[in-house]
């Protein structure tokens, strides 16, 4: 028969009950009472079974991760970020994917079955004010929210805004001045980091005056056959634009296929640029605005992880972690011919 914590408790000489909350790291323990109990559970190789803290401490080991996507790139490295985090602590992954953000409204499930299941939860780019994820927020659980801002939660995310401003004063100051972009979608379907983007593109043109021309403005959908599409309907275009703001480094792959389907190059012909900086960029020379993908889950994981091991924070306005942008450029941009 294997070492018990009774076993533990006798050979430290206290009770079963201090035995169980040194080795779990709970309060009204004396320091030396806890490093002894320690010392003698590593001597008799006593491990506490995670099943019997779980269940002594009214926790499950597990936060919720609620996406609208898991399979894309950038929702996949973010949630590989915050695995990374909740591993060390031995703390699991429930993945809720909501499915396709399409009308509006995220399948976000019910508040009384998350309450059940999880310690903390992590909301990856849904839209805050969604009225779906009020019940959630108000649940008064550890919560995280990656690429969103909503008051009293921990949230982590770039200045959206002043990325596609950067891009788009990146074209302007090569010269160009037919921009197109290629966002994501309709507005009933749009992400917080879309908005913000657009937002900045839009900022700049107007700022120099530039001539907002609806049929500059495609859909991509933020996927590389979106990018694709949405270049081909911007090459049949009477004027069609010498340089183009894509508000995703998948959604510029797909523009480039295009251009070269046509017999243009990328920089020469017609200047692209994303946002991301996704492995595959260097490799076909996109220029783009870099942004930290995998640090935004770590970063978001280890402020969930602060929550679920201590106290709440207070409600307060101010709970924004903004990480840096960074234009690389390359191939895919140029002057204007």
């Amino acid at each position: 028969m294997g070492i018990t914590i009774k076993d533990v408790a006798s050979a430290a000489g206290v009770s079963t009950a201090t035995v169980s909350r040194a080795l779990r790291g709970l309060p009204n323990v004396e320091e030396a009472t806890r490093e002894r109990v320690k010392e003698v559970a590593s001597g008799l190789d006593y491990v506490i079974s995670p099943s019997a803290s779980r269940l002594a401490s009214g926790r499950t080991g597990s936060i919720a991760v609620i996406t609208p996507y898991i399979s894309r790139w950038f929702f996949s490295e973010v949630i590989a970020g915050a695995e990374s985090v909740m591993q060390q602590a031995g703390i699991d992954l429930l993945l809720m994917n909501v499915g396709n953000y399409q009308n509006g409204h995220a399948r976000i499930p019910p508040t009384p079955r998350l309450r059940r299941r999880v310690d903390g939860i992590l909301i990856v780019s849904l839209p805050p004010q969604d009225p779906d994820l009020e019940p959630i927020l108000s649940l008064e659980m550890p919560t995280a929210m990656i690429g969103g801002v909503a008051p009293g939660v921990d949230c982590v995310a770039i200045d959206d805004l002043a990325a596609a401003r950067t891009a788009t004063e990146h074209l302007y100051f090569l010269g160009h001045r037919r921009i197109a972009v290629l966002s994501g979608g309709p507005s009933e379907a749009r992400f917080t980091a879309e908005s913000q983007r657009e937002r900045g593109f839009r900022s700049v043109i107007a700022e120099h005056s530039l001539v907002e021309d609806p049929m500059l403005e495609v859909f991509g959908h933020f996927t590389m056959e979106g990018g694709e599409h949405g270049m081909d309907a911007l090459l049949g275009r009477p004027n069609p634009p010498t340089a183009v703001f894509a508000m995703s480094d998948e959604m510029a792959f797909g523009a480039i296929r295009s251009l070269r389907n046509h017999g243009l190059e990328p920089g020469r012909d017609v200047s692209i640029i994303g946002i991301d900086n996704h492995p595959m960029s260097s490799y076909v020379g996109l220029t783009t605005v870099s942004q930290p993908v995998t640090e935004l889950g770590v970063k978001a994981g280890e402020l969930l992880l602060r929550q679920m091991q201590g106290p709440v924070a207070p409600i307060s306005a101010d709970r924004l972690t903004e990480l840096p942008t960074e234009l690389i450029v390359r191939t895919s941009t140029g002057p204007k011919a």
